[in-house]
């Protein structure tokens, strides 16, 4: 239980102390919503849930002029209110009006950073939507809190917002480098500088302390891989686990049995149940990512090989990955995480031993199929990526079809398909 004396000072911390610094980013985040429903903010550890949280609180404060002392911020990963409860929540809440009475009669405004780690927080956010005199916003870093389980959990009352390490646009932004829709090959040398340096890590902390880079991802991973998995879940054996991080880390694809297979060959003992667990333990954290292959079938892709991808490319690189197809790669899946909308999904597409990186999808419909290639110009390697554009475009009928590479741009045609070459920072800018 958390005590009465240790609310009040949360409380009056918040209301009298300042607000930190934080850097703008392009996600747009409105209050402008009925109060009967909250704001979520989802993503990794780090990457700037809790500095999108400030920002709103700073435009109520700076631009909306409303009294701080109408708003609480809570940040649940304080050591002082770990275990804290729904019943902690509603004794919270009590303080708060006794403290400043004048905000019953007043809309006041409630910030919980890291939410997932109160059980049954669910219940406490319905009762206070219910009530309607408060505005709720939530953040948290587990998959729990995507849209599609939220909807559920909160009866669709939500507005989500995801949260990823910054994009490339962010980059350039956060170091003043403007880009216009025409740029010159002396601003194109710039940009595709910034893009090699981007390359490494897009973690706001280690954009802003590029000489500790190392020791920041450091840091980010092993306490996503302690508090997010190990700590959340309660998992028992650390050795697999993590052996299953580096496994996913280092090679582009995971299979449950190749894994339990090889964990015994080592002597350690699990089941392929015990390691399905596991592998929704780290994908719940949002820092790792398995994907899919297409198929029409709802079943099929739940028995097929998944491709690995991580939510920055700074876990490769603590990992001496540095395969730059792997890591372009890595840049656009999760750019086009960024990009997707709830009624989107992701796939890879793989038959007859043709595959394409990336199918992006609307229910049954296939909007757009996207290969990554490095360097596509070399005969070989471009008639491979293009074959299989064109085998998977007559599979699942779409037209969009696009290649990413490094630097090579071009509009070919191919068996009568168009296909596009775009280079990777002309993408990532939308150019």
């Amino acid at each position: 239980m958390i005590s009465r004396e240790t609310w009040i000072s949360v409380i009056k911390d918040f209301v009298s102390g300042e607000e930190p610094e934080t850097v703008k980013r392009d996600i747009k985040i409105t209050l402008d919503i009925p109060i009967r429903r909250a704001i979520a903010i989802i993503g990794p550890r780090r990457c700037g849930k809790t500095y999108l949280m400030y920002q709103l609180i700073h435009e109520l404060v700076v631009d909306r002029k409303v009294k701080k002392s109408r708003m609480l911020y809570v940040n649940f990963e304080n050591d002082v209110l770990v275990g804290c409860t729904t019943e902690d929540l509603r004794d919270m809440m009590g303080i708060f009006y006794e403290i400043y009475p004048e905000n019953t009669e007043e809309k006041t405004y409630l910030f919980l950073d890291e939410i997932q780690n109160v059980d049954d927080w669910e219940s406490f956010a319905r009762s206070l939507i219910d009530a309607g005199n408060v505005q709720l916003a939530i953040a948290g870093s587990s998959a729990k809190l995507l849209a599609r389980e939220i909807a559920t959990s909160l009866r669709g009352r939500t507005l989500s917002y995801y949260v990823y390490p910054f994009s490339f646009n962010e980059f350039l932004s956060m170091k003043k480098i403007g880009v216009e829709r025409y740029v010159s090959s002396k601003e194109k040398a710039v940009i595709v500088h910034e893009l090699d340096d981007y390359m490494k890590s897009g973690y706001p902390e280690g954009i802003l302390f590029r000489n500790g880079l190392q020791e920041i991802l450091k840091d980010i991973l092993n306490v996503t891989i302690y508090r997010d998995i190990i700590e959340r879940f309660g998992v028992k054996n650390q050795k697999l686990l993590r052996l299953m991080l580096r496994a996913f880390i280092s090679s582009k694809y995971f299979s449950v049995n190749k894994f339990y297979n090889y964990a015994k060959s080592l002597g350690i003992k699990t089941s392929k149940d015990s390691i399905y667990a596991y592998l929704n333990h780290v994908t719940d954290s949002l820092s790792f990512f398995v994907l899919k292959k297409y198929s029409g079938s709802y079943k099929e892709p739940e028995r097929t090989l998944s491709k690995t991808y991580v939510v920055d490319n700074g876990f490769f690189l603590l990992n001496n990955v540095n395969d730059m197809g792997r890591l372009l790669e890595n840049v656009v899946f999760v750019e086009l995480l960024r990009r997707s909308s709830p009624d989107q999904d992701l796939f890879y597409f793989e038959e007859d031993k043709k595959e394409v990186d990336f199918v992006v999808s609307n229910g049954t419909k296939v909007e757009k199929l996207i290969q990554v290639a490095y360097d596509p110009r070399a005969e070989e390697t471009k008639n491979r990526e293009t074959r299989a554009l064109g085998f998977a475009s007559d599979r699942v009928h779409c037209n969009d079809l696009l290649v990413i590479t490094w630097d090579y741009e071009a509009e070919e045609k191919v068996k009568g398909k168009k296909i596009r070459f775009v280079p990777l920072w002309k993408w990532l800018l939308n150019l």
